[in-house]
């Protein structure tokens, strides 16, 4: 009987025209993004959206869904030091914990009960906790997006007064980004 076969990542790439119009950033994303066979669309889009609403030097994907010690993405400056953790969707207290007492900046996109993730952080004892930064994503908006999802997918991307509208093809998608007070 043959062995079953591993499940492999699904390359995905995503070239977006970014216009963010709040931080004065106007450029082309070219991003090749892997796929884990156990990670959902939903999530595969909210990575990206916080790839992208985080861009800057040295800010990377990482193994994020194959290992433990990793965020979904971080940034390192020249010399390698981390700068930024940036988690997606329901980190555990513990790992934001861990991560802040690492000194980069910790940030949080999530969908689902990000109230209540704010509330649990600002409850138990988690080292620079008031500085740990939770941003909420509306479901709806990243299930949208995630049905217009292709192997190669060109976006263009407006970022003004904290409000997020993506065109792909002829798809409007619109959506508020909150940040979500911790405590």
């Amino acid at each position: 009987m043959a062995a079953p076969m591993a499940l492999t990542a699904t390359m995905r790439r995503f070239e977006v025209a970014l216009a963010d119009a709040d931080h004065d950033r106007y450029d082309t994303l070219d991003l090749r993004v892997a796929q884990h066979p156990s990670e959902s669309e939903r999530f595969l889009i909210a990575r990206v959206i916080a790839r992208v609403l985080q861009d800057g030097p040295g800010v990377e994907f990482t193994r994020g869904l194959s290992t433990d010690d990793e965020p979904a993405i971080w940034q390192r400056d020249l010399r390698g030091d981390l700068q930024a953790w940036i988690e997606i969707g329901q980190p555990s207290v513990d790992r934001l914990h861990k991560a802040s007492k690492t000194g980069a900046r910790v940030v949080v996109y999530a969908w689902k009960a990000v109230d209540e993730l704010a509330a649990a952080i600002a409850a138990r004892p988690v080292h620079r906790a008031a500085e740990v930064e939770v941003y909420a994503l509306p479901p709806e908006f990243l299930d949208a997006v995630a049905a217009t999802l292709d192997r190669n997918n060109s976006w263009s991307l407006s970022i003004t007064g904290g409000a997020l509208f993506l065109a792909v093809a002829d798809v409007a998608c619109e959506a508020e980004v909150r940040r979500v007070a911790i405590g």
